[in-house]
């Protein structure tokens, strides 16, 4: 009995690396830098992504900030922000980037975030935005006295999502067309 070998179209393809990230930006004309200093065994982390311009100038894109405890759910991602033109996959390559780091260099291997309420519009876009990048819905944060906490960590209140960082990762890889 002969086994039928699997076509490329059914074969997997590997995981992005950050390194594979980087090069993804640069084929677009884009830079992609992340800093993570540690700090009392946090990280402090920051993804930016520009568009080079003349004379050692860019134009910054887009940028997401959060920290990460050295546990597996210890990814924290606190604020997103993509602006300019033609930005289209600039969010995916910073979030890819965040995701391949935290598997790379870090035990994490879930993130959370915080889906503000700013207005009821746009927090529905937010969540189905967040959903699509494998986070899921932990529970509301409000203005309740419990809630607190959350609402000091967070800076509002919200919907507290959480995803895994390797489908995070593997989600972006096929937005990116890899």
């Amino acid at each position: 009995m002969t086994s039928a070998a699997p076509s490329i179209a059914t074969l997997p393809l590997p995981p992005l690396s950050l390194q594979r990230v980087e090069a993804l930006a640069s084929e677009r004309g884009l830079k992609l830098r992340l800093r993570a200093p540690r700090r009392l065994g946090v990280w402090s982390l920051q993804v930016a992504v520009a568009r080079p311009l003349a004379a050692e100038r860019a134009e910054l894109l887009g940028e997401l900030k959060g920290w990460c405890l050295p546990i597996a759910a210890g990814l924290q991602l606190d604020t997103m922000r993509v602006q300019g033109q033609d930005t289209v996959g600039v969010g995916l390559l910073i979030w890819a980037a965040s995701f391949a780091w935290a598997l790379e260099c870090t035990p994490c291997r879930s993130a959370r975030l915080l889906a503000i309420r700013d207005g009821d519009r746009q927090h529905r876009c937010l969540v189905r935005y967040f959903q699509r990048l494998s986070f899921e819905p932990v529970r509301e944060v409000g203005a309740g006295f419990t809630d607190l906490p959350l609402r000091l960590v967070w800076g509002g209140s919200g919907l507290l999502m959480r995803g895994d960082c390797a489908e995070g990762l593997e989600r972006c890889g096929r937005l990116l067309g890899c």
